[in-house]
C-alpha cells in the first residue's frame, strides 16, 4: 500500500529523488518469474534478465544483429558456425568469460528438461576450438541461428558447477535452482538483492565490457499488479517509469506536467488457443475438435467492442496470427471474422455442441487489460450459446495448467521474440510437440502438412522461398482457425520527464542500458 504523505513528507521525498537522479525506480505490472533465464520462455522476464546477462549475439536500437559476447562469426560448413569470442570479458564474480562458459550454457539450455530448448531448434553440438573460439554444429543448413541466439545468455561454467546448478530450473513444473534466486552474469548490472513479489535492485557494472550509455546507477524494480496503485505510484513520484501503464489512465498521465508517455503498438499478438485432446477437463467429449466449434468461438466475439472498450481504443484488431512487422506476414491473412452470434449459434447447433461446457483459462498480468478482456470474451460467448467458465489467476497458479494440457481453451500472447520471424511461432506454437518443437503447443493439436512445411523452411537459406513457405504454413493454420487472433495489444510507457533518453522499441523490451536521465 502507498504511504500517505504529509506537506513536509512529500517535499522530503521529492528532493531525496532529485538528489537521486540516477536511480531508475521501475514500478512494473508483474514480477519476473525467475532469476534463471532459462527457466521459462517469457519475454518480459528475459528482457529483464538481459540487463544481468548477455548471449552472443544482441539486437540493437533498430532491431538489427550486432555482435555481443561474440565479437565476429563465420560459416565453415554448411551446418556450422565459428564464434571468436570477445576477450577481456569479466562477469560479475570477477572470472574471465571463455569459451568453455559458452559451452556449458549451451549444454545446459539444450538440455531435454530446459523449457527454453525450443528456442534452440537447430542445434546439435558446440565445440571448444580454443578459449576464445568455439564452433556451433547444426542439424543442418539453418538461416536464423543468429535470431536464435540474441535471448541465450551464457553462464560462468565454474559458478554453475559450483552452485549445482548445471541442469535448468522449470517454473512450470515448479523446479527451482540456485539460478533462481541468485545471478552472475556479464552485463551492465548486477544483481544486488531480491524479494520475489516485492522488490529486485540492480546496480551499474562498472567492468562491463560495452561502453554504456546511461547515467543509471541503481534500477529498483517493483511490481505493482494493481494498475490503480501503480497510476497512483507514478503521480506521487514513489516510481519514475513504468513500462505498462493502464490505457484507461492515459489521457490523465498526459495532462501531468512532470510526466510523459510514449505509445504505440507493440509486437505481440493476443489470441485464444483450444485444447485438441480428447476429453475437455471436465471429462466430456471435446467438440473444439471440430472446426465448426473453432468458427463459432470466432463468430460470438465483437472485436470492434473489444478494441473499443476493452482495450480503449489503442489495440490493432488482428486477423492474423503475428504482426505487419513479422517477416512471413501477408496482408491476405489478416482478414477478421465478423461479429455474427446468430452464425456461431447455428454452427454450434450443426456440430451437436449448443451449451457446451467448457473452462477459458487467464492469467491477471501478463496481457494489457487481461482481467476484463477474458471477462468480456466469456459474456460474449455465453451469450452466443457456450457455457464458458473463467479460470483466472496469476501466471505462476495457471502456468501448469496450460503447459500440462489441462486447458480448456486459454488466452495466449506471442511477440514472436527473440527471433522476430514468422518460423518463430509456428515452431513453437505451431508444429506438432516433440523434443524441439511445439513447446508451447500446449493444445496438442498435430497438423502433418503443416509440419512438413515448417520442415522445410528451417533448412531453406533463400529468405524470400524460406517466408513463401511460412506465409504458406500461417495460410493452413487460419483456415483450420489453430489459434484465434485477437489483437496486437498496445503499449504505453510513463515516465518522469527527467528521463531524457530512452529507447521504446515494437518488441516491448526496456533497454535501461540506454536510458539517461538528464543532468
Amino acid at each position: 500500500m502507498l504511504k500517505k504523505l504529509t506537506l513536509a513528507a512529500f517535499m522530503a521525498a521529492a528532493l531525496s529523488t532529485a538528489g537521486q537522479a540516477a536511480t531508475l525506480k521501475w514500478g512494473a505490472s508483474r514480477d519476473i518469474y525467475s532469476l534463471d533465464p532459462y527457466s521459462y520462455g517469457d519475454s518480459y522476464t528475459i528482457a529483464f534478465l538481459n540487463h544481468v546477462y548477455e548471449g552472443l549475439v544482441r539486437y540493437d536500437a533498430n532491431l538489427k544483429i550486432e555482435p555481443a559476447l561474440a565479437a565476429s562469426w563465420e560459416t565453415v560448413a554448411d551446418n556450422v558456425w565459428r564464434f571468436r569470442l570477445r576477450q577481456g570479458v569479466k562477469f560479475h564474480n570477477g572470472a574471465d568469460f571463455t569459451a568453455d562458459d559458452v559451452i556449458a550454457s549451451l549444454t545446459r539450455v539444450s538440455d531435454p528438461v530446459s523449457p527454453l530448448r525450443g528456442n534452440l531448434p537447430a542445434y546439435k553440438s558446440a565445440k571448444k576450438v580454443d578459449d576464445y573460439t568455439i564452433d556451433i554444429e547444426l542439424v543442418g543448413p539453418y538461416p536464423l541461428l543468429l535470431n536464435d541466439l540474441t535471448n541465450i545468455h551464457i553462464f560462468d561454467a565454474t559458478w554453475l558447477k559450483d552452485n549445482n546448478s548445471e541442469k535448468p530450473t522449470d517454473v512450470g513444473k515448479k523446479i527451482e535452482g540456485y539460478a533462481t534466486y541468485n545471478t552472475n552474469g556479464t552485463g551492465p548490472y548486477k544483481l544486488e538483492s531480491r524479494v520475489p513479489d516485492s522488490k529486485t535492485v540492480l546496480v551499474k557494472n562498472p567492468d562491463w565490457w560495452d561502453k554504456s550509455q546511461s547515467n543509471i546507477d541503481r534500477i529498483e524494480f517493483t511490481p505493482i499488479t494493481s494498475a490503480a496503485t501503480r497510476v497512483a505510484a507514478l503521480l506521487s513520484g514513489e516510481i519514475n517509469f513504468t513500462e505498462n501503464a493502464p490505457a484507461q489512465d492515459l489521457p490523465r498521465l498526459v495532462a501531468q506536467p512532470d510526466l510523459k508517455v510514449m505509445e504505440r503498438t507493440d509486437l505481440r499478438t493476443v489470441m485464444v488457443g483450444f485444447n485438441r485432446k480428447p476429453k475437455l477437463a471436465n471429462g466430456t467429449d471435446n467438440k473444439f475438435n471440430d472446426l465448426r466449434v473453432r468458427q463459432a468461438f470466432a463468430y460470438a466475439l465483437d472485436k470492434e467492442l473489444i478494441q473499443k472498450r476493452v482495450m480503449r481504443g489503442k489495440s490493432r484488431t488482428a486477423g492474423a496470427i503475428i504482426a505487419p512487422e513479422i517477416p512471413g506476414y501477408a496482408e491476405a491473412l489478416d482478414t477478421v471474422v465478423p461479429f455474427d452470434p446468430d452464425m456461431s449459434k447455428k454452427l454450434l447447433a450443426e456440430a451437436g455442441a449448443s451449451d457446451l461446457p467448457f473452462t477459458l483459462v487467464c492469467t491477471n498480468e501478463a496481457y494489457v487489460n487481461e482481467e476484463e478482456l477474458c471477462q468480456g470474451i466469456v459474456n460474449m460467448l455465453s451469450r452466443a450459446g457456450f457455457k464458458p467458465q473463467l479460470d483466472i489467476a496469476p501466471t505462476a497458479a495457471q502456468a501448469p495448467k496450460r503447459t500440462g494440457g489441462l486447458s480448456d481453451a486459454y488466452l495466449i500472447g506471442w511477440a514472436n521474440e527473440p527471433m522476430l520471424d514468422s518460423y518463430s511461432i509456428l515452431l513453437q506454437m505451431i508444429e506438432t510437440k516433440s523434443d524441439k518443437a511445439g513447446v508451447f503447443n500446449w493444445g496438442g493439436w498435430s497438423y502433418p502438412e503443416i509440419d512438413k512445411l515448417i520442415v522445410q523452411a528451417s533448412t531453406e537459406m533463400d529468405r524470400t522461398k524460406r517466408l513463401e513457405l511460412q506465409t504458406k504454413a500461417l495460410q493452413m493454420a487460419k483456415d483450420e482457425m489453430i489459434m484465434l487472433p485477437l489483437h496486437q495489444q498496445p503499449m504505453a510507457w510513463v515516465m518522469s520527464k527527467k528521463i531524457d533518453r530512452i529507447a521504446q522499441l515494437a518488441d516491448n523490451k526496456p533497454r535501461h542500458w540506454l536510458t539517461n536521465f538528464a543532468e
